[in-house]
């Protein structure tokens, strides 16, 4: 079992930024980023293999960026030119097998709110 806390969810005007933050309780080869809006599936974000290479969901590219500090147990989410639509909650996912980019994740967490008004 892996314990996920995240963290640095809030509110922001449209055109601002988060970054968000999850602490795992240990090593996992791949850490993601999820996201949920009430009423809505849950929806892939980002990824991180532990040699560093991302994936991005086409409507966070250009705008967010993913890494991980593997000393550390830790994965980041710097969230860019924010849009009402960004607003869910995000969820850290983790998993030792598979593909990083697929949504079959072992792992999760409890998520952390972002609000982007307009």
């Amino acid at each position: 079992q892996v314990q996920l806390v995240e963290s640095g969810g809030g509110s922001v005007q449209s055109g601002g930024s988060l970054r968000l933050s999850c602490v795992a309780s240990r090593f996992t080869y791949c850490m993601a980023w999820f996201r949920q809006a009430p009423g809505k599936e849950r929806e892939f974000v980002s990824s991180i293999h532990s040699d560093l290479v991302p994936t991005y969901a086409d409507s966070v590219k250009g705008r967010f960026a993913i890494d991980r500090e593997n000393a550390k147990n830790t994965m980041y989410l710097e969230m860019n030119s924010l849009k009402p639509e960004d607003t869910a909650t995000y969820l850290c996912a983790a998993k030792n097998v598979g593909n990083c980019a697929e949504s079959a994740y072992t792992y999760w967490g409890q998520g952390t709110q972002v609000t982007v008004s307009s």
